[in-house]
């Protein structure tokens, strides 16, 4: 007894192999992720600023010394790395960053937060981390939000000021062009 014939065999493979595509093609769409990508940019004289990364969300947690522990190296973020790229050379916080796109991460603190940008944009979580490849390592005070912020978000003003926002802290860091060398 046969039980399919080619066009039988055809037609089933054919329907799972649709099946299996559009399952797929709805996990690459990361807008549909619990922490969604969101993008911030602005301009800082010539000087093109570009922050992309994953909004999570508070979901009543603690976040800061709860789902992010203090003084641990956190991707700032969820999902893929957030990256941080800039157009020309510039000075955070008066330390240089060449031009070029970074990984950004971060070290919190009550106190203190440490904003790393590090080199290996091509990463996710922390795990493939690698301290030699930090490009630049500055200091920033975080302070009470001015409201509090359900997902995280990222602000860059048109003045330098870049702003990380999220429940009821906030972190900011300036940035501005560097002197062109003659």
């Amino acid at each position: 007894m046969k039980f399919l014939n080619n066009k039988s065999l055809v037609a089933i493979l054919m329907f799972a192999f649709f099946l299996m595509a559009g399952n797929v093609m709805a996990q690459s769409d990361k807008s549909k992720r619990a922490s969604p990508p969101a993008k911030a940019s602005g301009k800082v004289g010539n000087t093109q600023i570009v922050i992309d990364y994953s909004q999570p969300s508070v979901k009543g947690r603690e976040i800061y010394g709860g789902l992010v522990p203090y003084g641990q190296l956190w991707r700032t973020g969820a999902n893929e790395a957030t990256t941080f790229e800039v157009s020309n050379d510039v000075l955070i916080e008066g330390k240089p960053l060449a031009a070029g796109k970074y990984a950004l991460f971060t070290i919190p603190g009550e106190k203190e937060w440490t904003v790393i940008f590090n080199e290996n944009t091509n990463q996710g979580g922390t795990g493939s981390y690698d301290e030699s490849l930090d490009a630049l390592r500055i200091t920033a005070k975080p302070k009470k939000a001015k409201e509090k912020m359900e997902k995280m978000t990222f602000d860059v003003k048109n003045n330098g000021k870049v702003s990380l926002v999220w429940a009821d802290t906030a972190v900011e860091f300036q940035v501005k062009e560097a002197k062109k060398k003659k």
